[in-house]
């Protein structure tokens, strides 16, 4: 899972350059993201991780944090081991 969150975070550090993003950190807060960003962040996902989601997973709680993304992606690969 540690794996996971690093790949989302250096896809995150393309679009946010003022810092690194702690895992808890709300990414709506930091005011990068828009319409744009979340079809990105979607698709890079989907690529990525080789998973599909639907439009049952688009929701502002699983995009909210990179650990909130990673348990996303842990539901959807049929990982079992939750997130720390």
């Amino acid at each position: 899972m540690e794996e996971t969150k690093v790949r989302i975070r250096e896809f995150l550090a393309k679009f946010y350059r003022k810092g690194e993003i702690e895992e808890e950190q709300n990414i709506y807060e930091l005011g990068f993201t828009n319409s744009l960003f979340a079809m990105q962040l979607v698709m890079f996902l989907e690529k990525e991780f080789q998973i599909r989601i639907g439009n049952e997973d688009i929701s502002r709680e699983n995009f909210q944090t990179i650990r909130r993304i990673g348990d996303l992606i842990r539901k959807k690969t049929g990982e079992t081991q939750p997130s720390p």
